[in-house]
């Protein structure tokens, strides 16, 4: 055995067959993650798809991006030892054209609108752990040696393929998946009925995949697995796909037509296939082919619907080709719209990240697309929403909240108040407290609120996970206000008492909703927390669980302890002038 010692785990190494090697065993080394105790630590892996570098990022890109980060997020605070993966597409006849037209050579181009993406994700806060170029050398070296186990498995033979290409998509079509349309000219074309791409007749010979064969493996996976791939709209859409027969695949073109690729090992007139290229990266993250067997175990996919048959259907096959795990689950999501309409170049309703990110911050940002993004159906996109909503629930809710707290007007000592048993006993009977039921009600409700918060991160639910917390947030704000503590005369002993407990039951509430925003928007989770004072080791997933220690009957550590500095506004309410600006008819 062989350990290996990182900050605050241990990875331990066992030499093992590798199962990828079947006719050509080979000794592979098998991590587990441990903490210092020796205890195994649960693993998790995240990705995005790797993003085509045909354009600049857009709102999209920065969702599917958002949804994975906040996953992560969510799964450190609980203690596990989480991946997350993203990076770029960099290969393809389109990527090819494209820099042919600029001018420049295609890894020039791929490097310029890479480091764009990569800027856009460190500008958004995107916390991921790898970010992968598919021209990297280590993935040439792991998709070479994928491609290798799949021709020794037999699952690769050379034929002809003579159909539909979009090379938009970089897909293959059959006839049920084209239509007849006509161009801007006018004139006559096919285009495919997923994208409405324009495809175009090829014929070559090249090497295909067996993806017929493996139509049965495919079902007897997903109904063994029916939340495989949520949410569960897609997962029978999938279903539903495989009910038809499935022609074999071309995994390769030849190189007289697409040079910007990983050429076919041991033929150097043909590129391998630009998705089975782009679908490896995944493993090439993972370590493969001698490192990926502790992360591939535990690898969850976010997807968007545009790709989910390449991710459910064709990502599947050519792992049991390979004789490799399949994924956990893949996470699905629908698209942004803008006023009902999809994003493109040519409308000019393509949504800058970047330029969104700064007019209406990244908190902002991150807060309305992980609260208006509904992974089953498309959503649409409108700066007029991002300010009604971060203006209401971020600027009003939230930080009113901290605001009547902590400001010096209520909160003069700014300490964390005392909790008194008398004033809000556990049981309204026990004494003559000054609690009523709807106090009650708003501590049960913040109780209850971790588990359900739980419960839909670990869906990648997002979405309602925040609908919780500001239900909550409006019933905190309800509770100062129903007992409108700045009405109290501090000089009597029980009005002291009850004023300190309205602060502190509200600052505890305040406490929670910080640690368990945290996945979401943790620039501003950090203000609420260090504002209260809680520092960096009290804002894991289990401090959420300790609420109100003092009404449960047990110490609590944050009593008198003295207020974090004060930064200002929590989230500074947006201006509508510009985007009314935006709304207004030329002229007016």
């Amino acid at each position: 055995m062989l350990v290996r010692r990182l900050s605050g785990y241990a990875l331990r190494g066992e030499l093992q067959v590798c199962p990828a090697r079947r006719f050509c065993p080979k000794l592979i080394w098998r991590w587990t993650c441990t903490d210092r105790s020796g205890t195994p630590v649960p693993a998790y892996y995240v990705t995005t798809p790797v993003f085509y570098v045909n354009s600049l990022p857009h709102i999209g890109h920065v969702y599917s991006a958002v949804v994975a980060d906040c996953s992560h997020r969510y799964k450190i605070l609980q203690g596990v030892n989480s991946r997350f993966a993203t990076g770029t597409d960099e290969h393809g006849l389109k990527i090819q054209q494209a820099a042919a037209t600029t001018g420049k050579d295609p890894l020039t181009f791929c490097t310029e609108v890479s480091n764009r993406f990569r800027h856009v994700f460190r500008r958004c806060g995107i916390s991921y752990t790898d970010y992968v170029r598919t021209t990297e050398d280590r993935h040439r070296q792991a998709v070479e040696q994928f491609w290798t186990v799949l021709v020794n498995n037999g699952f690769i033979y050379r034929g002809s393929y003579e159909g539909w290409y979009s090379v938009p998509d970089e897909s293959f079509l059959t006839e049920t998946q084209v239509v007849d349309s006509t161009d801007s000219l006018g004139r006559a074309i096919k285009t495919s009925t997923e994208s409405g791409h324009k495809v175009e007749w090829m014929k070559e010979d090249n090497y295909l995949f067996r993806l017929s064969d493996l139509r049965h493996k495919l079902q007897h996976w997903l109904r063994s697995n029916p939340r495989v791939i949520q949410p569960e709209k897609f997962y029978y859409i999938v279903l539903q796909w495989l009910e038809s027969d499935l022609p074999d695949l071309s995994v390769s073109r030849q190189k007289s037509r697409l040079q910007w690729g990983i050429g076919v090992p041991g033929d150097p007139e043909q590129t391998v296939y630009v998705w089975l290229d782009a679908l490896v990266n995944y493993l090439t993250v993972a370590g493969y082919p001698e490192q990926h067997s502790r992360w591939w175990s535990v690898v969850h996919h976010v997807v968007g619907k545009d790709i989910l048959k390449f991710h459910a259907i064709y990502w599947p096959a050519f792992l049991l080709a390979a004789e490799l795990p399949l994924p956990q689950a893949i996470h699905v999501h629908s698209h942004w719209t803008v006023q009902g309409k999809k994003m493109s170049k040519s409308l000019g309703n393509v949504v800058d990240p970047l330029e969104t990110s700064l007019k209406f911050t990244v908190d902002g940002l991150r807060y309305f697309l992980l609260r208006q993004g509904v992974p089953d159906t498309d959503c649409d996109y409108d700066d007029d929403k991002v300010v009604k909503l971060c203006n209401s629930e971020l600027a009003d809710a939230l930080g009113g909240l901290l605001n009547r707290c902590t400001a010096p007007s209520l909160n003069p000592e700014q300490v964390y108040p005392q909790f008194c048993n008398t004033s809000f006993p556990k049981e309204p009977e026990e004494f003559n407290g000054r609690a009523v039921l709807e106090d009650y009600k708003m501590v049960e409700a913040v109780l209850r609120l971790p588990a359900l918060a739980k419960e839909n991160f670990e869906k990648l639910h997002a979405y309602k996970a925040l609908e919780a917390i500001s239900g909550c947030v409006r019933m905190t704000n309800g509770f100062i206000q129903r007992h409108a503590p700045w009405k109290l005369n501090c000089r009597k002993t029980e009005d002291k008492l009850w004023y300190d407990t309205v602060l502190h039951v509200s600052m505890e509430c305040l406490r929670i909703y910080g640690i368990l925003l945290q996945p979401a928007v943790p620039s501003l989770a950090d203000k609420i927390l260090s504002r209260l004072g809680v520092g960096p080791g009290e804002r894991s997933w289990d401090h959420a669980l300790d609420f109100l220690s003092r009404y449960e009957g047990r110490d609590c550590p944050y009593e008198r302890r003295a207020l974090g500095p004060n930064t200002g506004l929590l989230f500074s309410r947006l201006e509508r002038k510009n985007v009314q600006e935006k709304h207004q008819k030329p002229g007016k």
